[in-house]
């Protein structure tokens, strides 16, 4: 077979947009290998939110680097050639996201230290109001704040990607008003499928398409519907993405934490960390690597063309790191 023809016939990228290490220097780095695929695979790991400060995130970033380093089953990347470089050599191409701005304690210079780092996704608030703006559990959105507005500019200016995900619904509009490059919700599915407040509305996604931006739909059990992580579940919200906005602006992020049994855990015991919409049903399904290497068959099984898997699956996460990271 011909270098052309063998092309042709790679199965399409993966791009997991958002999954959990624990966030913890000794994280076992290796559990990313679990997303191998033929066709290559990208991981964004989240490397800090609301609670950590730029210390925090600076050391545990530097600490995973060097360990992904170091295993030739991963490799790092700060561009869109380097992911190509990894799918060719058959390794996940690494690189990180941070679900808060808090970890810039307030200093926009820090964007451009975590964007050296490997960091090329950022959210402006994690579920509550802080001073980016309002978060999808406030009981009133007021939007993004001045300094918000200053975060998108440096966002973009550094070329990293701006997030909604976790964001109040008018903060996340504000945001794709906001910015001049496009804009995603990384991890975040639709509330016309299931009424949580964790999920956007479809005006959210309306906006983040004219941005030429991607709504990842997300494998969390309690935001798919009634605890079901399963892949059926996650092609429902897909479909209504799909019907909404094009296959052109709908991806797959899992939210996957590699250690679930810890949260669940802690979930049982302190209860009153978390709104009832998250506690209701118990210990929180999560669908895995494992789950999310079924969605591509489960696409073609519901009719989508070839054209459509391959962009959902990884190709317009891909699209918006093309326009995003080549920012000067």
């Amino acid at each position: 077979m011909s270098n052309e023809s063998a092309e042709a016939h790679r199965p399409p990228l993966l791009w997991e947009q958002h999954c959990c290490l624990p966030l913890e220097r000794h994280a076992d780095v290796g559990e990313l290998a679990r997303y191998r695929r033929p066709g290559g695979s990208f991981v964004s790991v989240n490397v800090g939110y609301a609670p950590h400060g730029a210390d925090d995130v600076t050391g545990l970033v530097t600490n995973w680097r060097e360990r992904i380093a170091a295993d030739d089953r991963l490799r790092l990347v700060a561009t869109v050639d380097d992911i190509d470089d990894a799918v060719r050599a058959g390794s996940v191409a690494v690189a990180f996201d941070l679900e808060d701005s808090g970890p810039l304690e307030g200093d926009l210079d820090r964007v451009r230290h975590f964007h050296d780092l490997g960091v090329r996704t950022m959210l402006p608030s994690y579920n509550t109001r802080n001073a980016a703006g309002g978060g999808c559990l406030d009981a009133v959105d007021e939007g993004l704040t001045g300094y918000g507005r200053a975060l998108v500019r440096e966002l973009n200016a550094v070329g990293m990607v701006a997030d909604g995900s976790h964001c109040g619904a008018r903060t996340g509009l504000d945001l794709c008003e906001a910015s001049q490059l496009p804009v995603v919700y990384s991890h975040s599915n639709m509330r016309a499928v299931w009424d949580h407040p964790r999920n956007i509305t479809d005006e959210q996604a309306r906006e983040c398409a004219v941005t030429g931006g991607v709504v990842g739909i997300t494998g969390v059990g309690i935001f798919l519907g009634p605890n079901d992580a399963s892949v059926d579940a996650l092609v429902r919200h897909i479909d209504h993405a799909v019907d909404l906005v094009g296959p052109e602006h709908v991806g797959v992020s899992t939210d996957y934490p590699f250690d679930e049994g810890d949260f669940n855990a802690m979930l049982e015991q302190s209860p009153e960390l978390y709104p009832e919409c998250y506690t209701r049903w118990g210990a929180i399904e999560f669908m895995p690597p494992e789950g999310l290497l079924t969605v591509e068959g489960a696409l073609r099984a519901r009719g989508y063309p070839e054209g459509a898997v391959a962009a959902i699956l990884g190709g317009n996460f891909r699209r918006v790191a093309e326009r995003v990271w080549s920012q000067p």
